[in-house]
């Protein structure tokens, strides 16, 4: 299991300098202009982010609101007996709820977690291993498609939802695996 580590640990450090030198190796091959090519997407970009301000304001108050009224906590103490059936702590719970909702909220509920449990519990590498294998499916589909306007979105909610329960039981599952 120790070689295992190790190869990801190497894989996980070389991962983002490889993908750089290779989008910018593959650009030369293909003749792309890589930097008016790059100033380019950042104008579209910062032009989709000035579209979508007022989706993300009103997702990011829903969800200070679900927390700040103590529906994660209600949540989290009525599913308690379905995740003791899948090995997962209590604790990790809340980053569950919270991934396909929101980044910011899950990386608040992240840094609490490992604050009071450390970084190298358990439960702090399951919420850690959560939060970079989740998306924020919910804050996708009504920053992102309502920025578009596209109103029926079709398999996009189910796809979504199967995908972030997915990475959520495999989350568990490999860290109890590997750390457990």
């Amino acid at each position: 299991m120790k070689i295992f580590v190790d190869m990801v640990t190497v894989i996980s450090v070389l991962a983002i300098p490889g993908l750089m030198l290779f989008i910018v190796v593959y650009g030369a091959i293909k003749k792309v202009k890589i930097y008016e090519a790059f100033v380019e997407g950042a104008k579209e970009g910062f032009n989709i982010g000035v579209r979508i301000i007022p989706y993300l304001v009103a997702m990011l108050v829903a969800i200070g609101i679900f927390r700040a009224g103590g529906a994660m906590e209600l949540l989290s103490k009525l599913l308690s007996p379905l995740t003791n059936l899948i090995n997962m702590p209590a604790e990790a719970l809340p980053m569950a709820i919270m991934r396909p909702l929101s980044g910011s909220g899950a990386l608040g509920v992240m840094a609490e977690t490992i604050k009071s449990h450390g970084p190298d519990s358990l439960i702090g590498r399951m919420v850690a291993v959560m939060m970079g294998s989740g998306e924020t499916t919910f804050y996708v589909l009504a920053v992102y498609f309502g920025s578009v306007s596209i109103t029926k979105t079709r398999q996009a909610v189910p796809a979504g939802i199967v995908a972030d329960i997915v990475g959520i039981l495999m989350s568990v599952w490999l860290v109890n695996l590997i750390f457990g």
